[in-house]
């Protein structure tokens, strides 16, 4: 018998709906469109010119202090503890994480401006108000027209945001996945059972391993018959296991190019949670 966590299955399936708007090429900065926006006038003056070798969307945008036109911190979107926003920009669609819902909006890119369409997001409801807030005010922030400049050098740039209220945004740049590996990877599909089975590891007597199989789903998004279950001798990057829940990820598989003698030659990249389920413990 499974109990499932209707909340995390809902967020999921929104989630897939807002990201397949993504079909456009990834936008960089060094050969921006330079037409001039519409609203040109809304847009503030006072940010530098935006250019850079680095590739917006190559990286993600950890936000780490935003202050208002007044210059004044905007306390919902400070980074503290738990609490911290992530932006990235993949093909044209402008995504937000580390708040309660997955958010999101279409962009463009227009020299040294970034136009922000409307936001979407899922209807997550979390306790933890400041995390709904946190989803509120950085759609209120961004949506419209905000200047752009990257400061610094690969693999530690910064990008600064002067949105069209005078607000500042400072964020510090973290390579994707696809950068740090130098390809777009492969996408692949996993169920990760709800829990680790001990696994004949050679370096390590006693190993706890991911147990998984393969998934795949037709062009009509209908589930298809399973792989065999196996022992996964790796960590998915950015996939923490919970002993007791089952889950079904999407994951980017990459290449490593030179790697060492005792380690892998892919590496395993967590894309999103699809479908997650809380396993009851076997009765003993």
């Amino acid at each position: 018998m499974t109990i499932t966590r209707p909340l995390v299955l809902s967020a999921a399936a929104l989630s897939l709906a807002l990201l397949a708007a993504c079909a456009a090429p990834s936008h960089s900065t060094g050969n921006g469109d330079t037409a001039k926006p519409a609203h040109d006038s809304a847009a503030p003056a006072d940010a530098a010119p935006a250019t850079s070798a680095i590739d917006l969307g190559g990286y993600k945008w950890n936000l780490d202090s935003a202050t208002d036109n007044a210059g004044k911190p905007i306390a919902t979107l400070q980074r503290e503890g738990k609490y911290g926003l992530q932006l990235s920009f993949v093909k044209d669609r402008l995504g937000v994480s580390g708040g309660c819902n997955h958010v999101g909006a279409m962009y463009a890119l227009k020299g040294d401006r970034i136009e922000v369409k409307q936001f979407q997001t899922t209807l997550m409801a979390c306790q933890d108000q400041r995390l709904m807030q946190m989803d509120s005010e950085i759609s209120k922030q961004l949506e419209g027209n905000a200047k752009f400049a990257i400061e610094g050098e690969a693999p530690q740039p910064r990008l600064l945001l002067t949105t069209a209220s005078g607000s500042k945004l400072s964020l510090s740049g973290e390579p994707t996945a696809e950068t740090r590996y130098g390809s777009a990877g492969a996408t692949v599909f996993f169920e990760v059972d709800a829990q680790r089975r001990t696994c004949p590891h050679p370096l390590m007597p006693k190993h706890q391993c991911l147990w998984v199989r393969e998934r795949s789903y037709d062009a009509n998004g209908v589930s298809q018959a399973p792989g065999e279950w196996q022992f996964l001798y790796q960590d998915i990057e950015g996939y923490k296991h919970e002993a007791g829940v089952r889950n079904v990820v999407r994951v980017k598989k990459f290449d490593i190019k030179n790697p060492p003698a005792d380690a892998s030659s892919v590496a395993y990249v967590l894309d999103m949670v699809v479908e997650s389920e809380l396993v009851p413990a076997p009765k003993s």
